[in-house]
């Protein structure tokens, strides 16, 4: 194993320390209700409170939550639009909440397609919640894991360029400390509602080992009990990391 997989492995939690989420679903249980998409994200806002709440009581370490894709420009512009104005809504409204219950916020993703009032209110929000110790909430905004590698690679390329590192330093562990999330527990859940099975361009080298559930619920109507039974689906499972079944179970007693 390398190091990297070797440190996931020390420790099996029976609840896991940081869960991803891919948020599907919000347009199709519109169009079932005969409701506009910007309706169906508006729903989306309330499940999104139920399962902070309870990743929080579940005393889940990092909730990462996929907000917006690089790629969600690309549909309609009054949907974009309205999930933009919803974004800066929520900022506004729920980020005092968060910081009321110590869970402090991090936005990540290529900001600089947003507009600068919202960047100004995101920034906002990361400071205001900056000290808390509770939950870390991770939404990613105009994100793409894709993106995230390549950003990650120019940088590692500049130190070299600056005589900083050498090219035959670049590995694993060089690439993984440049990349979102490097500061936080490796993700070992990473749940996609809508029963859609796709990562979506989504955490593409924080996933490498993570356990997958796809939840059949559209995210309007996935709810704390359904995040649940996501765990609970979790804590059955068997983390391999690479080993043989045999190995597994020798490491994990």
């Amino acid at each position: 194993m390398t190091d990297m997989q070797s440190r996931d492995a020390q420790a099996m939690p029976s609840v896991p320390r940081h869960v991803a989420i891919i948020m599907d679903g919000n347009n199709r249980w519109a169009r079932a209700r005969g409701l506009s998409s910007a309706q169906g994200h508006r729903a989306g806002v309330e499940s999104l409170r139920a399962v902070i709440r309870r990743a929080a009581e579940q005393r889940i370490e990092t909730l990462t939550l996929f907000a917006f894709s690089s790629e969600n420009w690309r549909r309609p512009s009054a949907e974009v639009g309205a999930l933009m104005e919803l974004f800066m809504l929520v900022l506004k409204r729920e980020v005092r909440k968060l910081h009321e219950n110590g869970i402090r916020l991090t936005i990540i993703g290529d900001r600089r397609r947003f507009s600068s009032s919202l960047q100004k209110h995101m920034s906002r929000a990361e400071a205001l919640t900056r000290d808390n110790f509770g939950m870390h909430l991770v939404v990613a905004a105009n994100y793409g894991g894709r993106w995230d590698i390549a950003s990650a690679a120019q940088r590692l390329a500049r130190k070299v360029a600056d005589g900083r590192m050498s090219a035959e330093a670049i590995d694993e562990a060089a690439l993984d400390r440049e990349v979102c999330l490097s500061q936080e527990p490796p993700i070992d859940l990473c749940i996609r509602t809508s029963g859609e099975q796709r990562i979506s361009n989504f955490v593409l080298w924080q996933l490498a080992y993570a356990e997958f559930v796809f939840a059949p619920e559209l995210w309007p109507d996935f709810n704390g009990a359904a995040f649940d039974a996501a765990l609970e689906t979790y804590q059955q499972r068997q983390r391999r990391f690479g080993m043989s079944q045999q190995q597994a179970e020798v490491q994990g007693a």
